[in-house]
């Protein structure tokens, strides 16, 4: 039998009748320290991974994982050709770890109605395109099909950019596009859907249309396009999978001679992925603070019982109990409270994210954020890693106060009230 427990367990959940104690307000006040830091931690922890998952999603829906373009094109819009063929695109579907590759092409140019005139990107996508990520933002309309056989004059624009302009969906409208002589050349399009991400910096400026009406503005060859977009299947793996293509393809030519250029989407958006990983600072500096105040409400409640307990202490020694079986029994009795504490704090962690990512009660500005309601990811993994990093430090803030137990002598502390 554990002496140390069944005393623990005496001393806590023992309620004796008539007896005026002091140690319950300190008890639900070391409690509610445990459960609100961890309340906070959980909260913090999937509002920031939620927000990082999202912001990714919206910049790689737009411009996948990994783009493979020509090594000769700038930073502008106005890319230069490289030729792509079937047997280079096979190649890449069969490349361990890549689930999916698409053709694109850009053409900058100017929407002109009879009271706006707006610049934008006209991104040209071909028959193999995945159009999940707009499918899931769609808000009116539906997705233009891209028909081998037959160019298509529609096209899927921003909500954002349709409202700036005055459009609707189901408008056609004029655009216009200058070519490298200077000519300007128009095409009349037409607006088959309207999508909103939230996005705005990507949202007003692009414009998803058949990548052959691009081709054609541009006057390329048939199969010259400003790049190819690919997608893997894990995430974690995209450095390894973006430097391996690089080496792979850094010296192969296309039939013009052209060298091939991969990057990944980290490295076409160094800010935003910069700045997301700065958001990792943050979490790390509210868990250490929410511990550290967790902890220090839990040594002040344990000091407490403790003194509480003086005369059983000393009662305990005079009959011969040691220190080290001692201080067993209060640090079972702080685990008992942290445990409590434990319990509420994910209570009501977890139902605050199930209620925000079921019903979004807290929204957001989507100018400034990105996102129009706050995000929350949760994996098991991080949850366990949470309640197991607060248990083991909180345990070991104990080991402090108990040390006290050893100052106690049981001839003054039998008299002790």
């Amino acid at each position: 039998m554990n002496l140390e427990l069944f005393i623990a367990r005496k001393v806590h959940f023992s309620k004796p009748a008539g007896e005026s104690r002091a140690t319950p307000p300190a008890i639900r006040i070391a409690m509610a320290g445990i459960a609100l830091g961890l309340c906070m931690m959980i909260l913090s922890v999937a509002i920031v991974t939620g927000f990082k998952r999202e912001v990714r999603n919206k910049v790689i829906g737009f411009g996948a994982h990994i783009q493979i373009t020509n090594f000769d094109s700038n930073t502008s819009y106005e890319t230069v050709p490289v030729a792509v063929d079937d047997t280079l695109t096979d190649e890449l579907l069969a490349w361990p770890g890549v689930r999916h590759v698409e053709r694109f092409a850009l053409a900058p140019g100017m929407i002109k109605t009879e009271t706006e005139c707006q610049g934008f990107v006209l991104k040209g996508v071909d028959e193999h395109f995945d159009g999940s990520f707009f499918r899931k933002h769609l808000k009116e309309g539906e997705l233009f099909t891209v028909d081998p056989d037959k160019p298509s004059t529609d096209v899927l624009m921003s909500r954002s950019l349709a409202d700036m302009l005055g459009l609707k969906c189901g408008d056609p409208f004029a655009a216009y596009f200058v070519q490298d002589a200077g000519q300007m050349r128009a095409r009349k399009l037409h607006i088959r859907g309207i999508y909103d991400t939230g996005y705005l910096d990507y949202d007003k400026l692009y414009v998803l249309a058949d990548i052959r009406q691009v081709i054609r503005l541009n006057g390329w060859e048939g199969d010259a396009v400003s790049g190819l977009e690919l997608f893997v299947d894990d995430y974690d793996r995209l450095d390894e999978i973006s430097e391996a293509l690089y080496f792979h393809l850094i010296d192969r030519k296309d039939r013009l001679g052209n060298t091939f250029y991969v990057r990944s989407v980290k490295e076409l958006n160094p800010m935003i992925f910069n700045w997301l990983d700065v958001l990792d600072l943050n979490v790390v500096v509210i868990l250490a603070l929410m511990m550290a105040v967790s902890g220090f409400t839990m040594i002040s409640g344990l000091l407490i019982i403790i003194l509480e307990r003086t005369r059983m202490i000393g009662v305990l020694k005079a009959m011969g109990q040691e220190d080290r079986s001692i201080r067993r029994v209060f640090l079972y009795i702080a685990s008992f409270l942290i445990g409590r504490g434990m319990l509420w704090g994910n209570a009501v962690g977890l139902a605050v994210c199930f209620i925000q990512s079921r019903f979004h009660v807290v929204t957001l500005d989507p100018v400034n954020y990105y996102l129009d309601t706050v995000p929350v990811d949760l994996n098991v993994a991080a949850w366990l890693l949470i309640n197991l990093g607060t248990g083991i430090v909180s345990m070991l803030m104990m080991l402090g106060p108990s040390c006290l137990i050893a100052k106690i002598h049981p001839a003054r502390t039998i008299r002790f009230e």
